[in-house]
């Protein structure tokens, strides 16, 4: 029977991918923003930084910048270590597709891919030249250079798909993907994260991609149903047949576009501590734009604490861009059998 061995989680926002001398490059986006999420409500920029008191001007010094880079550098080096010694045979990676994907055509909570590959694709200059200021520079690292091709674990994804109806869920299934945002068929940026910067283009097994519908209205799931789907994850993976280990990835998160530390806190301690409580008591409305993918943590984190499993922070930093504390919580973690 298949095990799952290892379990790991990343924030991917774009800062990670941008030199910290740019890291403002989004702040002017921020700054026009008027409907900025912070604690269930929203705020245009102005009446959130009065709302904060303008209190992380502090953090916008290049030489903080570089230093905050260089830790969130060294927790992804950590992560891709982490992976190559696991041994693990595949990578279920779990992340939230920006409808590059799938789109209001059709938007399933839980998406399960099961074909035998699957395209990642570079982007043209046309896409990098639409693309909303401050992006482009980061993306291109989440695609290769050249048109690949991504292998997949189809027998076990199929198995998940059973399974987890089996549980109650009823995950959509896709063999081919969608052409999508770029007209390429190509699996999206969550995924390309892992595939391009975690493990820097050189994927040693194959994966399972899945997709949860974080960000779009009407049918996000819950915090508490995104936990059950991860130890109904973590139920499938243990039931099937084949003498494998498996990895579990979530990709996204953590608060954004809005710093909380205070939520980001309370997803690593009850991670750390393996308190379902904290988590699946996470309200809709807190779990909105950038911070709706602290849901592929959730599936991803439940599914590790259901096999044993023993989390722990590698780091943890905000990455603060404007005053208002508009930004991302960076978060890397990663979940292993526990040591005598």
């Amino acid at each position: 029977m298949a095990s799952l061995t290892m379990a790991f989680a990343t924030s991917h926002a774009p800062q990670l991918g941008t030199p910290p001398e740019n890291w403002d490059g989004r702040a002017a986006a921020d700054k026009k923003n008027q409907s900025l999420a912070f604690r269930g409500e929203t705020h245009p920029y102005d009446e959130l930084n009065k709302l904060r008191r303008s209190a992380f001007g502090g953090e916008l010094a290049v030489d903080i910048y570089r230093e905050k880079h260089d830790r969130c550098r060294a927790a992804i080096d950590r992560l891709e270590d982490f992976v190559r010694s696991s041994e693990v045979d595949v990578l279920v990676i779990v992340s939230s597709d920006h409808k590059e994907t799938f789109n209001d055509e059709e938007l399933a909570p839980f998406v399960i891919y099961w074909g035998d590959r699957v395209q990642h694709e570079p982007l043209t200059q046309d896409d990098l030249d639409a693309m909303a200021p401050g992006l482009a520079i980061a993306e291109v690292k989440n695609v290769p250079a050249v048109s690949s091709t991504r292998q997949c674990h189809s027998d076990l994804a199929l198995h998940l798909i059973a399974s987890v109806q089996s549980s109650g869920f009823d995950p959509a299934a896709s063999q081919v993907l969608p052409a999508g945002k770029f007209g390429d068929h190509g699996i999206p940026h969550g995924w390309g994260f892992i595939m391009q910067q975690v493990l820097k283009g050189d994927v040693p097994v194959p994966i399972v991609p899945i997709f949860v519908n974080t960000f779009w209205h009407p049918n996000p799931p819950s915090a508490a149903r995104s936990y059950d789907f991860g130890l109904a994850l973590a139920e499938a993976i243990a039931s099937y047949p084949e003498d494998i280990k498996v990895g579990v990835v979530g990709s996204g998160g953590l608060s954004h576009f809005v710093i909380d530390e205070d939520l980001d806190r309370t997803v690593l301690d009850a991670f750390a501590q393996a308190e379902s409580a904290p988590l699946r008591e996470l309200p809709d409305d807190v779990l909105v734009a950038g911070s709706s993918e602290i849901r592929n943590w959730i599936v991803a984190g439940a599914a590790a604490n259901a096999s044993g499993l023993r989390a722990e922070v590698v780091d943890y930093v905000p990455a603060y861009r404007t005053e208002a504390g508009t930004g991302c919580g960076m978060g890397f973690m990663t979940w292993k059998a526990a040591t005598a």
